[in-house]
């Protein structure tokens, strides 16, 4: 998160409450430590002067009148005992220290052995990662640190869940589908070159014949990555390939809803994507150009999902 330039560079949040408000005051400490304010050793808490982070305290205080409390938010210049180089190194050591104690659970869970990882425990991993990094406002030196070692351990997940025979089979290979794809299509076609064939071409027919070595996905015929039950292409996919990041488990829900149209799991998301995808096949674009762009928007949803 950026800090812009305001005329007072800081905001300070100084309130009270009664006494007997102690489990209301513990509320409010949790949610200045999430937002990421600075308490000083006199009194209050203090965040750079953005406008999110105004709305943030503006909220708190309201909380806190709302509790029979006092609060105030103050623009300020400067503190006579803090200089505001010091307040930055502040800031970026109280996140390098959250980042350092992110490091630490990411080695360990990355020296695990895969059957042995607790389930979900690298999502909350991310999940605190961004946590992290939206009030990570000067730049802490170890974010790109965490960064990659997160991505690493999303490779070492996605190339674990997928069986030996069954990734060799299918490495380097061309990829077939039907011309002008849409959402499930192009989804597939990015899970596809993510987790299963990093080196996947993809070409377009009407029949799987037009190509006999290349491995078609959804399209009409018996065999294949197709629908299969009530399953859309990319969640046969996912499937068949045992890939089990909590994200793309929640794309294959949108990517269901959108493709087929049933309110399965009630993800509205994929229907948008569903609309972009159906006017961009209007215009004068190649199929190429279609899958690539889709695949790029389903690859920014995968990221932004990480937010959740």
């Amino acid at each position: 998160m950026s800090v812009t330039d305001h005329t007072a560079p800081w905001l300070l949040m100084v309130f009270s409450l009664p006494a007997k408000r102690a489990s209301q005051r513990v509320e409010i400490w949790r949610k200045l430590k999430r937002s990421g304010t600075l308490p000083l050793r006199s009194s209050g808490h203090i965040l750079p002067n953005t406008p999110t982070n105004q709305e943030r305290l503006e909220w708190l205080a309201g909380l806190i009148r709302s509790y029979k409390g006092e609060a105030s938010v103050v623009h300020v210049h400067s503190f006579d005992d803090l200089p505001d180089g010091r307040l930055r190194q502040l800031f970026i050591g109280a996140r390098s220290k959250a980042y350092q104690q992110l490091l630490s659970e990411l080695t360990k869970i990355s020296n695990m052995r895969m059957d042995k990882r607790p389930p979900g425990r690298l999502n909350r991993l991310r999940k605190r990662f961004q946590e992290i990094a939206e009030i990570d406002f000067f730049g802490s030196p170890l974010r790109k640190r965490t960064e990659t070692m997160l991505a690493r351990a999303d490779g070492q997940e996605a190339r674990s869940s997928i069986p030996g025979l069954k990734a060799a089979k299918y490495h380097n290979r061309i990829w077939i589908t039907r011309p002008r794809p849409g959402i499930d299509r192009v989804s597939s076609a990015w899970l596809i070159r993510k987790y299963i064939d990093p080196a996947a071409r993809f070409t377009f027919a009407d029949s799987p014949t037009d190509h006999p070595d290349a491995v078609p996905f959804d399209m009409f015929c018996c065999e294949g990555f197709g629908h299969r039950g009530e399953d859309c292409s990319f969640e046969t996919l996912r499937k068949e390939f045992g890939i089990r990041e909590g994200r793309v488990r929640r794309i294959a829900q949108m990517i269901h809803d959108a493709d087929l149209g049933d309110g399965k799991f009630g993800r509205t998301e994929g229907i948008g994507l569903d609309r972009v995808l159906n006017g961009w096949a209007r215009q004068d674009w190649t199929d190429d150009e279609l899958l690539l762009r889709g695949m790029e928007l389903i690859a920014g949803l995968y990221e932004g999902l990480g937010k959740e």
